[in-house]
């Protein structure tokens, strides 16, 4: 009975995470076409693949009786801006008034998502621009910079990049000064990419 109960529950929260995408897409979908617009959505937010097949399957667009692979549903509940499947589920039990909305924007867990010696470059307006290399354990350090109070050689720690969102650094080192709280892009937010290395951010 624990187990049924259990299904019954899942079958709730996918519906509920289907119709959260439609809400998030402004669109039902419902068309070999909006599944395709769903897949070409998850690539430019997360660059990772799904199949239109898969997709189609999991709105019963396909009649077929199989269940969702987990790996499907950590990657749709990261396009509504959550950890993973676990998370949504998670913050689905807790009352309405304390749940978390959606966050549409793309998001970079440093922890998760990046590995020593890989680099970002950080664009906020007006006409700030940033490149930065992780040093691991939430670290990073300064490369390059135009426009902004950031210095070539600062180091800073940061665990967590929401494109459009303000960006908090801790325990910013600037030269021989205490170390400072900073905020990138107050107003607008910050957009960042991955660049391959130092060559790719010299500048003409």
């Amino acid at each position: 009975m624990e187990k049924k109960n259990s299904q019954y529950q899942q079958i709730g929260t996918c519906e509920k995470l289907r119709s959260e995408i439609e809400t998030a897409l402004k669109k039902k979908l419902q068309t070999p076409k909006d599944f395709e617009f769903l897949r070409e959505r998850l690539y430019e937010r997360l660059h990772i693949l799904v199949s239109r097949t898969t997709l189609m399957r999991f709105w019963g667009y396909i009649n077929e009786d199989v269940s969702p692979r987990k790996a499907t549903l950590d990657i749709l509940a990261q396009f509504l801006g959550f950890q993973d499947w676990d998370g949504y589920c998670q913050n689905c039990l807790l009352p309405k008034e304390q749940q978390s909305s959606p966050v549409m924007s793309r998001r970079l867990s440093v922890a998760k998502e990046l590995v020593e010696g890989e680099y970002l470059r950080l664009t906020w307006k007006p006409e700030r621009i940033c490149d930065i290399e992780y040093l691991g354990n939430l670290q990073f350090r300064v490369v390059a910079s135009e426009n902004t109070r950031l210095k070539t050689g600062d180091t800073f720690e940061c665990s967590l990049i929401i494109e459009g969102e303000p960006l908090y650094l801790d325990n910013l080192k600037q030269g021989d000064q205490p170390p400072i709280a900073y905020v990138c892009g107050k107003k607008i937010g910050v957009f960042y990419e991955k660049t391959t290395g130092v060559d790719e951010m010299s500048r003409s």
